[in-house]
């Protein structure tokens, strides 16, 4: 009190300080777009740096050359000049002027080079401070949206003495860690779900006077609150000591409403579960706390439309306990960044379980089941495309399909993916009134291109039209038979950068995944995680040349059948004949005509998939 009395205080507008945090971000997306360049920017310095190092090779070549065409000239020269001194000879031709002057031009480009990395370097250091800088005003500007959870105490206080009053019982509230701060936004959102479940707690979980004194209980019931921060989530545990979920009620009901079938075997867990499926109710009367059928459902989606989650534990004849997970702010999030059907999403990290990485005959059975089992535990599984309404696209089949297995709000659900971008720091944006009543949808963000993805929720999806539990003794849930799609492979192995550009885009452009090596020695490396169905090779390259590269694919039994087109400059007989000895079953010359190459690709690729079926 002291310290607040003697240091000045200032009144700032909600909305300016939220207008500062949204700033904060879009410097944050702009220092992300510049990230990229970088990286891209690094990309293209490291293959100059290769390319000033195979040029400096070519030009000690020629310089070798040029040495012994000038040694065999003076030999010449002396014996038909016997009489003339050496030296008194021109030593060197304008040719070994040339070398010498490309030799400086290359010591000058590397010079260049140098440099450049130099200030990459420099650039990078800066940009990773810049971060840091901005990581922290972010930090601090979300900390002014902070208010402790004790700014709701009086509320939930007065919430509690006017429901036990109507229902003539008798509780305490007890709030523990109500120090813990939350994001503003968070805390104004879940008031109305937190009365609910105090509400809950007095007409459903406390027994009356006379029931708790029979029981051995103390006349007042015991409701607690616990909050505390786990990370980047504050974790509230609203707990009470009556009677428990009344399970037997909850199956009766369920019944009733033809959502489990009389007699059908489920676990108390998942009966529990039950409570939060909209329109569910176990009151026998219709008061103002309870029997309305509004309720749990809408708390559970209060919950998840902010990206949190609730679990629920009963112990009959004990009590009751609800757990709430919450984010911190709502103002960034980690997410997973996830390609799938041509389209980015991004996917809260904290749904996430497990990643899979399966092969095709796995994801295959996956398929055909329809869920995935991990842990003991039950994931319905599904192509995340079709969760949006998308029946055309098709997954390709690689050799290694990523399947993310996510838990949200106790429910479960496996998705299988493209590809896995990997895991970023995004700012949240507001996705507006058109979408913020569309399920599944948490939100938006904007990515250093300029590209805007959504933030999804996958298992609000999956269980949007299965409901949260329908369980019967012999019914599958119906999902679409999915059709396998696979994209072929092409390697293109080539020294030249320009050459593995314009390759990989003519190919790409044709509906091909491509993969590129510089030499026979990283194509041996990439073989050992890729079996391409074609292959472009060129013959001069450093480390292993072309032919080199033929022999050990030509020589490796899993390998062996791989169509290999050579293109290449040399176009002399005795090069052609020598690939047709190694097994080469195509030879362009540079330049090669794109209709050629994509004629031979095809017929390859054709062939292979003949010899299959």
């Amino acid at each position: 009190t002291e310290q607040a009395t003697k240091s000045q205080l200032l009144r700032v507008r909600a909305d300016t300080v939220d207008r500062l945090v949204n700033e904060a971000g879009e410097v944050s997306i702009a220092r992300s777009r510049v990230e990229g360049e970088m990286l891209s920017f690094k990309q293209s310095l490291l293959e100059l740096t290769e390319n000033v190092i195979r040029l400096r090779h070519q030009l000690r070549e020629i310089e070798i050359q040029a040495e012994s065409q000038m040694q065999s000239r003076m030999s010449l020269l002396q014996e038909i000049h016997s009489t003339f001194d050496p030296l008194e000879f021109d030593r060197f031709t304008h040719f070994q002027e040339l070398t010498r002057m490309m030799a400086e031009s290359v010591n000058d480009v590397a010079t260049v080079q140098q440099t450049m990395l130099k200030n990459l370097d420099e650039a990078e250091s800066a940009l990773l401070a810049q971060g840091r800088l901005n990581r922290e005003l972010q930090q601090e500007l979300m900390h002014i949206r902070m208010v402790p959870f004790s700014s709701l105490s009086d509320r939930l206080y007065r919430i509690v003495r006017q429901a036990a009053k109507e229902t003539g019982k008798k509780a305490n509230l007890d709030i523990r860690g109500a120090q813990v701060e939350l994001d503003r936004g968070v805390l104004d959102k879940m008031t109305a779900p937190f009365e609910h479940l105090l509400r809950n707690a007095i007409a459903h979980g406390l027994e009356n006077k006379d029931q708790r004194i029979t029981s051995g209980k103390p006349e007042f019931g015991q409701i607690q609150i616990d909050a505390r921060q786990l990370g980047n989530e504050v974790v509230l545990t609203f707990s009470d000591d009556g009677a428990g979920l009344n399970l037997d009620a909850i199956r009766a009901r369920a019944v009733a409403n033809g959502l489990l079938e009389e007699g059908a075997e489920i676990a108390p867990e998942q009966l529990m579960e039950m409570i939060f499926l909209p329109g569910f109710s176990t009151a026998k009367e219709v008061t103002q706390l309870s029997g309305r059928g509004i309720g749990m459902d809408v708390v559970r989606n209060a919950i998840a439309g902010l990206g949190g989650r609730v679990e629920v534990a009963s112990e009959s004849g004990r009590g009751t306990t609800f757990v709430v997970h919450l984010p911190l702010t709502l103002a960034v999030t980690q997410t997973v960044l996830v390609n799938a059907g041509g389209q980015t999403y991004a996917l809260p990290s904290v749904m996430i379980e497990q990643v899979q990485e399966l092969k095709p005959e796995a994801l295959a059975k996956v398929y055909e089941t329809t869920e995935v089992e991990w842990m003991g535990n039950h994931y319905p599984f599904s192509y995340l495309p079709r969760l949006f309404g998308d029946a055309e696209h098709v997954p390709p089949v690689q050799r290694y399909n990523s399947v993310v297995l996510l838990r949200s709000s106790g429910q479960r659900a496996a998705v299988h993916v493209d590809e896995l971008v990997g895991n970023r720091e995004v700012v949240v944006k507001n996705i507006g009134p058109q979408l913020a009543r569309v399920p599944g949808i948490a939100g938006a963000t904007v990515l250093g291109d300029g590209r805007v993805v959504m933030i999804v929720n996958p298992v609000q999806l999956t269980h949007r039209d299965m409901g949260a539990l329908v369980i019967t003794k012999a019914e599958k849930l119906p999902m679409p038979e999915e059709k396998k799609a696979v994209v072929p492979l092409i390697m293109v192995v080539d020294d030249s950068l320009t050459v593995r550009k314009i390759t990989s885009r003519l190919l790409a452009r044709e509906g091909y995944e491509v993969v590129v090596a510089k030499d026979g020695v990283d194509a041996l490396q990439l073989l050992q995680e890729h079996t391409p169905d074609v292959m472009l090779v060129d013959i001069e390259m450093p480390r292993m040349d072309g032919f080199e590269l033929t022999k050990n694919v030509r020589g490796d039994a899993t390998t062996k059948h791989i169509p290999i087109i050579m293109i290449t400059s040399r176009t002399a007989e005795k090069h052609r004949s020598y690939a047709r000895e190694l097994g080469v079953n195509a030879y362009l010359g540079k330049p090669y005509q794109e209709e050629e190459l994509l004629g031979h690709i095809a017929g390859f690729i054709s062939a292979a998939v003949a010899t299959k079926h």
